[in-house]
């Protein structure tokens, strides 16, 4: 298992230095920079020297990555442009709000979603089966934003039950925080439970026509035991690796729900920087997100074995 880790640990070096390199050039091929952003149309070309200059802008690219990664090996991501805070508590911070929200809504579309696709593949073809089917086809369809305005037109302005705007932290106020998750929460739920009740059935549908559960019905246990005792742990395997990729997708990408729902999170931030041409911070979420991603999925991998004994971590 130790060997396992670190050869996955080992590999990831050359992903984080591909992904680090992407960051770097393709945040430089947005028009405009930090500079002319800060200073305004109206700034004279001496000040915008300086001002590029002072932020190492003036260098050649090559140089300002060397600088840029030196300084993250060291665990300095550099400050903000637009305020001069460091990016890495900017990171940290917005990362915590966003974490709150997707291992409420990951863990709640587990609960939910696992269990129906199951039951689908216990009762295959049947009337049951094609409903959950088809209510996890129409889910995955339907695009996350348009699901979210939908649910805040229903609940928060048509109803009026959650609060519309703003957004209280649930370290600061539980009861409130909460109120403010519910909506969001509820939207990511949707979505990825369509995803995970697919899984969860064609992983069950694997396992159900393997042999060892052909012996067990043929001992005289009930289908009710063959599913719980028998197949349900070897099925979740599969359904176990796509739950960690969603849930690495999720920390990183939840940008649009957040903007929907006015949450100050890791994707807003992204997404304010990119606007504000803010490079050092747009850096710094990008790389911390592969890093997120990586771990996730390293995590994943090492777990597997737990759920699926056919499968074991050399």
């Amino acid at each position: 298992m130790l060997k396992f880790a670190l050869s996955r640990l080992l590999s990831a070096i050359p992903t984080l230095f591909i992904v680090s390199v992407a960051v770097f050039g393709l945040i430089r091929l947005i028009p405009g920079d930090p500079a002319s952003l800060m200073l305004g149309d109206l700034a004279d070309a001496d000040a915008l020297a300086a001002a590029r200059q002072a932020m190492g802008l003036d260098r050649p690219i090559p140089a300002q990555f060397a600088l840029w990664l030196g300084n993250v090996v060291q665990g300095d991501l550099g400050r903000s442009v637009l305020n001069g805070q460091p990016v890495l508590d900017l990171v940290l911070h917005r990362f915590a709000t966003s974490a709150q929200m997707v291992l409420i809504a990951v863990g709640l579309s587990v609960l939910v979603a696992v269990p129906l696709g199951m039951l689908a593949a216990w009762r295959q073809n049947s009337s049951l089966d094609l409903a959950i089917v088809a209510m996890s086809t129409l889910l995955l369809s339907i695009p996350t934003f348009w699901l979210g305005l939908m649910i805040l037109l229903a609940l928060g302005l048509k109803l009026g039950w959650l609060p519309v705007l703003g957004y209280v932290s649930i370290a600061d106020n539980p009861v409130a925080g909460l109120l403010y998750l519910i909506m969001p929460v509820l939207t990511l739920v949707l979505h990825e439970a369509g995803i995970i009740v697919r899984m969860a059935r064609a992983s069950t549908l694997d396992v159900l026509r393997l042999d060892y559960i052909t012996h067990a019905r043929a001992k005289g246990l009930s289908e009710t035991a063959v599913l719980l005792r028998h197949a349900a742990r070897n099925a979740f395997g599969p359904t176990w690796t796509l739950i960690g990729l969603i849930l690495g997708n999720l920390l990183g990408g939840v940008a649009v729900v957040e903007t929907v729902f006015t949450i100050p999170g890791l994707g807003r931030l992204i997404i304010d920087a990119i606007y504000a041409r803010d490079y050092a911070v747009v850096q710094g979420c990008l790389l911390f997100v592969a890093v997120t991603y990586l771990f996730v999925n390293l995590l994943v991998d090492l777990l597997y074995p737990l759920f699926d004994p056919r499968v074991t971590a050399e």
